[in-house]
C-alpha cells in the first residue's frame, strides 16, 4: 500500500500543483488501476492516456498525454487510488488518510532504517491522529539523493554563516510540519518522503532550502522537543577572529561622516559602487541595502530633492557600525540575521495567492510613490509592490493607473493570483516581465481573519509583547513591511482631529478591552486619507472589522498607521479616495510635545548635523549646543544617553579622529534606541 499517496490531502495536492488542476482531475474518468511489486501505481484511462506514479514524488510521474510537468491524469490516478482504499476502509477518507500498517516498510526516498511514523489519520472513536514523525529524522544521505550534492554543499555554506528558522509542528488544525526560512516556507506533506516536500519558491530554483529546513528541525528537536512553535538559530559558528566583512562599508561611512553630505561630490560614486559590489558578492544583504539607502540620500542632497533628510543619512552611517559591532563582539549575534547572509537576492515564487491589505501613497518632490501591501498567507509575511511616477497626481488619480493588467485601485483592494511573482531579499515583490498574462486580480471582501495568526492581531496586549521582544532596529533584518499587521476591531471608542498637526486619531478596542490608537496624518499626495478614514471609523461604510497598518509603540501605547480597512463586505483604502465627504469631528486640545521624546528628537537632529556638515566642518558654537543638549537630557533622567553625548563632545576637543567617529556612533545609536523604546 502506498502510504505516501494516501497521505496526500486535496490541499496538499493543490499546494504541489494548483487548485484548478485538482478540480479538473476530479472530473476525469475513473482509470483502471494496477500496482507493480515496487509500488508503482499505473492508471489506464478509457480511450485515453496511460499514467504511472512511482515512489519519489509527483515530479517523477509519467503520462502519455504529452503535458509538460504534472498533469491532471497523474492527480486523477492518485485520487482514484485514495478512493479505492477509502472504500476498503470507510473510516479513512482521502483528506484523513489511514495509518500505515504496523511494520510496513519504508517507501523509497523515506527515512532510512525505519518505516515512516503514523501519518495524519483517523482511528474509530478517537478523531484525528497527528504524526509523531519529525523532518529532523531525515538523513543527509537522503537529502543528497533528493536535491543533489551541489545544493547540499550550498546549504552547508548557508549553515556555516548561520540562519534563523521558525518551526511549526503539526497541530489538529494543520497536521503538516513546516519551517519558515528567510527565503521560503517548507512544508513536509508526507511523513518520511522527501518527494512530497512543498516550498513556495519555483521548483528547482531554491531546493537547498529543503536541507536548511531539515537541519532546523534537528535543532528544534534537540533544544525544544514537543514545543508546537519555536524560533531557532542554526549554525553560524564563525571562525575565531573573523571580521564582519563590512570593512569597506565602514570606510565609506567614515568618509561620509568626516566630510559630510554638503562637502561630498559625485567623485564618491566609484567608491560606493565598489562597496556595493563587494557586499553583493559576499551575500551581505542588509548592509548592502543600508549602503544603497546611504547612496540614495547623498544623491538626493546633490539633486536638492525633498527626499533628503540628515537624520536618515546619519542613521544609515550608524547602522553599518551597529551591524559590524553586533557580529564581532565576544557574544556575537547570529551573523545571518544581522548581515542577511542567508538571503537570496531574488526568489521566484510558485503560483501564489496574495491578499491586498491596502496602499500607501507618498509624495517626494514632484514624484509620487505608491506601495501596495500584499499578504502572502502561505509564508505568513507581507510583501510590498512599489511603483513610482513623475508628476503631482494625488491618490485618487493614481488609483486609475495600471500596474501590469490591473489598476492600482484593483490591486490595492483585491486578491492577486500570480505565477510571475519574484520576491526580493527585503520582501519587495515584482511581477516578472513577459509573464504578466499569468496574473489575475479579483475583488476582495476583506476576509482578513483567515490569514495566519502572525499577521492577524486579536489581542493588543500580545502585540505589545511581540514588539517588546523584537531586536533593536539598527541590527534587525531589513525587511519591508515587517511591522504591517491586520488588527481586529471590536469597537471604536473615540475619534478626534488635531488641526495643528492635521492628524486624525481614533481609539479602537479589542475583545479583551485592550486599546490601541489608529493615527493618520494629512498629506497632499493623499488628500482623501483623513475623510475616508473618518467615514469608515464612524461606520458609514459598514461594520468595521479590521484595520491593516504599520504597528508601533509610543509612550507605552500601541499605535497603528492605517493602510486599509475591512468594513462591510469590502476593502477600503483611504489613500486612494478623493478628498471630501468627512463629517464633523471632535477637535482635540493641542498638547505640548512630550518632554522626553522632544529632547531625544532634538538631540538626534543635533548629532545628524555631523553627517550633513561633516565632523571636520561643524559650525562655531556646536560644542556649546552639545553641552546644552547633554544637560537637558540629564535633567530629564536620561543620564546614560547624556553621558554618551558628553563623551562625544570631549572627543571632539581632545580625541583622535577615530575616537571622535566612534564616540559619535555610540551617542547616535543610544539616541535611536532610546527613541525606539520610548
Amino acid at each position: 500500500m502506498r502510504s505516501d499517496l494516501l497521505g496526500l490531502s486535496t490541499d496538499s495536492l493543490a499546494a504541489l500543483t494548483n487548485r484548478g488542476l485538482v478540480k479538473r482531475a476530479g472530473k476525469e474518468a475513473v482509470p483502471a488501476l494496477r500496482t507493480d511489486d515496487d509500488g508503482t501505481v499505473h492508471g489506464d484511462f478509457p480511450g485515453g492516456p496511460a499514467t504511472s506514479v512511482p515512489a519519489g514524488g509527483l515530479y517523477v510521474a509519467r503520462c502519455t498525454c504529452g503535458a509538460t510537468g504534472v498533469c491532471r491524469h497523474v492527480l486523477a490516478v492518485i485520487l482514484a487510488y485514495q478512493r479505492l482504499h477509502a472504500e476498503a476502509d470507510p473510516e479513512a477518507a482521502p483528506d484523513c488518510p489511514p495509518e500505515p500498517a504496523p511494520g510496513a516498510g519504508a517507501a523509497p526516498g523515506s527515512s532510512a532504517g525505519t518505516a515512516p511514523g503514523p501519518v495524519p489519520g483517523r482511528v474509530p472513536g478517537r478523531g484525528p491522529v497527528l504524526s509523531s514523525w519529525s523532518p529532523g529524522e531525515v538523513t543527509d544521505d537522503e537529502l543528497t539523493a533528493r536535491i543533489g550534492a551541489r545544493l547540499v554543499a550550498a546549504a552547508r555554506r548557508a549553515e556555516r554563516a548561520g540562519y534563523t528558522a521558525r518551526i511549526r509542528r503539526p497541530t489538529a488544525a494543520d497536521p503538516v510540519p513546516q519551517v519558515e526560512l528567510a527565503t521560503a516556507t517548507v512544508r513536509f506533506l508526507v511523513p518520511g518522503d522527501l518527494g512530497f516536500v512543498h516550498t513556495d519558491s519555483v521548483a528547482g530554483s531554491r531546493d537547498d532550502v529543503i536541507a536548511l529546513a531539515v537541519w532546523a528541525f534537528r535543532v528544534a528537536d534537540e533544544l525544544h522537543p514537543g514545543v508546537p512553535e519555536v524560533r531557532v538559530d542554526v549554525g553560524g559558528e564563525a571562525e575565531a577572529g573573523a571580521g564582519s566583512g563590512l570593512e569597506r562599508a565602514l570606510g565609506l561611512a567614515g568618509t561620509v561622516l568626516r566630510a559630510g553630505a554638503a562637502n561630498l561630490g559625485p567623485g564618491l560614486d566609484t567608491t560606493i559602487a565598489d562597496v556595493r559590489r563587494h557586499l553583493d558578492e559576499a551575500g551581505l544583504r542588509w548592509p548592502l541595502l543600508a549602503v544603497a539607502d546611504l547612496a540614495e540620500q547623498l544623491t538626493a542632497y546633490r539633486d536638492r530633492s525633498a527626499h533628503y533628510r540628515p537624520e536618515l543619512l546619519a542613521s544609515h552611517v550608524a547602522e553599518l557600525h551597529a551591524r559590524h559591532r553586533a557580529v564581532t563582539r565576544p557574544d556575537a549575534t547570529l551573523r545571518s540575521s544581522v548581515l542577511g547572509t542567508a538571503e537570496a537576492a531574488e526568489t521566484p515564487l510558485r503560483r501564489a495567492r496574495l491578499d491586498s491589505l491596502g496602499c500607501r501613497v507618498r509624495g517626494v518632490g514632484d514624484q509620487r510613490i505608491t506601495e501596495v501591501y500584499l499578504a502572502h498567507a502561505d509564508n505568513a509575511m507581507v510583501l510590498v509592490l512599489r511603483r513610482q511616477w513623475d508628476g503631482e497626481d494625488d491618490g485618487a488619480t493614481l488609483a486609475r493607473r495600471r500596474i501590469a493588467t490591473a489598476t492600482l485601485s484593483a490591486l490595492a483592494t483585491g486578491s492577486v493570483v500570480t505565477e510571475s511573482a519574484v520576491r526580493s531579499a527585503s520582501r519587495t515583490v515584482r511581477l516578472a516581465t513577459g509573464r504578466i498574462s499569468r496574473t489575475t486580480v479579483s475583488p476582495s471582501r476583506g476576509d482578513w481573519g483567515e490569514l495566519p495568526a502572525p499577521l492577524v492581531v486579536t489581542d493588543y496586549a500580545a502585540l505589545r509583547r511581540e514588539l517588546d521582544a523584537l531586536p533593536l532596529r539598527p541590527v534587525r533584518p531589513r525587511v519591508e513591511a515587517e511591522l504591517v499587521r491586520v488588527v481586529a476591531v471590536a469597537q471604536v471608542e473615540a475619534v478626534w482631529y488635531a488641526p495643528g498637526d492635521q492628524r486624525l486619531d481614533a481609539v479602537i478596542v479589542d475583545r479583551a478591552g485592550g486599546t490601541a490608537v489608529v493615527r493618520a496624518t494629512h498629506t497632499a499626495a493623499a488628500p482623501g486619507r483623513l475623510d475616508a478614514l473618518a467615514a469608515a471609523l464612524a461606520g458609514e461604510e459598514g461594520e468595521l472589522r479590521f484595520v491593516s497598518g504599520v504597528v508601533g509603540r509610543e509612550a507605552g501605547g500601541l499605535v497603528v498607521e492605517p493602510l486599509g480597512l475591512a468594513a462591510g463586505d469590502r476593502v477600503i483604502v483611504p489613500d486612494l479616495r478623493p478628498a471630501g465627504g468627512g463629517g464633523t469631528l471632535e477637535v482635540a486640545v493641542e498638547e505640548p510635545p512630550e518632554p522626553l521624546a522632544a529632547a531625544l528628537t532634538d538631540t538626534r537632529g543635533l548629532l545628524a548635523e555631523c553627517a550633513h556638515h561633516g565632523l571636520s566642518h561643524l559650525p562655531p558654537g556646536y560644542g556649546e549646543r552639545l553641552a546644552a543638549a547633554s544637560q537637558r537630557l540629564t535633567v530629564l533622567g536620561l543620564r546614560r544617553v547624556a553621558q554618551a553625548v558628553t563623551v562625544f563632545a570631549a572627543a571632539r576637543a581632545h580625541g583622535s579622529e577615530e575616537a571622535v567617529e566612534q564616540s559619535w556612533v555610540d551617542a547616535y545609536l543610544r539616541l535611536e534606541v532610546a527613541l525606539e523604546l520610548h
